[in-house]
């Protein structure tokens, strides 16, 4: 089952420390924020970036507030999966690629559609750049709002549930609730995959859900996804649960954040063009480019060669 009755309004990008726009610039950075907010017009420009194709669910929900918005999504495949790199190359790679695309799209607002960039990068995104962001966290505050049996799991990248910001999200937000941080290793990557005309194994999907589920003197009923890439994988999830629970997907939440910032949409607006990026420059599979169509991204390009830091030493 989903969590309809969730207040999806109680998501912490309002709550998270620093992830709020300009939640911790001084005045003359909020007056740039609140001066390009004032020229927006109704088609605004709409830079969605992830280290992949997670933030396509992201950008779905956004795309159904705001129709009329025209939409960069760029995907970093080329440094896919971020966990796996160290925090200040992370940190410099993404501020040399956002410098990039920021300059040449111009864009109103960035939504940083991936929980390790937001949570690490993205102070320094906001220090660096006047455009509004808006972050993803993981959706621990209204896991455990709505849980009923107080016993929730967190399935999240192995990178995410060890780092400190999602414990101290889970020390502010539990509400006494028993909190399960599990890591998956494959998971991401299994939703890269489907996209990409390979599709996971059942077994392969069910063996990275299991340990959400807890079963003591409560049974786990909420699961948070704290990757954008496993609403990918949302209906299979579902299927192969060891019994039914809610699973948080917090790109609704995000999605009224970004209307909250851009206004919504006008009546009659004509639908704007949807394009996507990639950094690596490989050439896509034509299952990835049919299902790129299917959440409307018709034009598809690569990145043109520009320094960034290099992926290791």
């Amino acid at each position: 089952m989903r969590m309809a009755d969730v207040d999806w309004t109680a998501l912490p990008l309002a709550d998270a420390p620093g992830l709020i726009p300009y939640s911790d610039h001084d005045r003359i950075s909020i007056l740039a924020g609140l001066l390009n907010l004032k020229r927006m017009v109704s088609a605004p420009r709409i830079l969605v970036f992830d280290s992949g194709l997670g933030g396509l669910t992201v950008y779905r929900q956004i795309a159904k507030a705001r129709p009329d918005a025209r939409f960069v999504y760029v995907a970093d495949d080329a440094g896919f999966p971020y966990g796996a790199l160290d925090q200040s190359r992370l940190i410099a790679r993404v501020l040399a690629l956002m410098e990039h695309l920021i300059a040449a799209h111009e864009p109103d607002l960035v939504v940083i559609a991936c929980n390790t960039a937001s949570t690490i990068v993205l102070p320094s995104l906001r220090e660096q750049f006047t455009v509004p962001f808006v972050g993803t966290v993981p959706a621990i505050k209204p896991a455990c709002a709505g849980s009923r049996t107080k016993r929730v799991s967190v399935l999240g990248t192995e990178a995410t549930v060890k780092r400190e910001y999602t414990r101290a999200l889970i020390r502010e937000f539990a509400a006494g609730c028993e909190v399960n941080l599990v890591g998956s290793a494959r998971l991401a990557a299994l939703a890269e995959g489907e996209l990409r005309g390979s599709p996971a194994e059942d077994a392969a999907i069910a063996a990275e859900l299991a340990p959400c589920f807890v079963a003591n003197a409560a049974r786990t009923d909420t699961i948070v996804l704290a990757c954008t890439h496993y609403p990918l994988l949302l209906d299979r999830l579902e299927r192969l649960a060891s019994w039914p629970v809610a699973f948080i997907d917090p790109a609704p939440a995000i999605a009224r954040r970004a209307v909250d910032l851009l206004g919504p949409a006008g009546a009659g607006a004509p639908a704007g063009a949807r394009s996507a990026m990639f950094t690596a420059g490989r050439k896509l599979p034509a299952a990835l480019i049919a299902a790129l169509s299917r959440f409307g991204i018709g034009e598809i390009a690569a990145i043109e060669a520009f320094d960034t830091p290099p992926l290791s030493a």
